[in-house]
């Protein structure tokens, strides 16, 4: 199975996270500011590699906490 964001999610939140496409795994790929977003819904895909492939989604939600209040 191989993890991925889904096409609906923006190049620039994708530019944010990171995800293992072989585990799934999702991790930040820099600093998240809250004072610009305080959270994000991402679409995750798996795919398998059957013939014809099959799919799945989940949606995953962050919520961004402010450390500095």
């Amino acid at each position: 199975i191989y993890y991925s964001f889904s096409d609906d999610i923006s190049a620039d939140v994708q530019d944010l996270f990171i995800i293992d496409g072989k585990t799934g795994e999702l991790r930040t790929a820099g600093e998240l500011d809250f004072e610009e977003v305080q959270s994000y819904d991402l679409e995750i895909e798996a795919r398998d590699k059957g013939t014809p492939p099959l799919s799945g989604h989940c949606s995953v939600e962050l919520e961004v906490l402010d450390v500095n209040d």
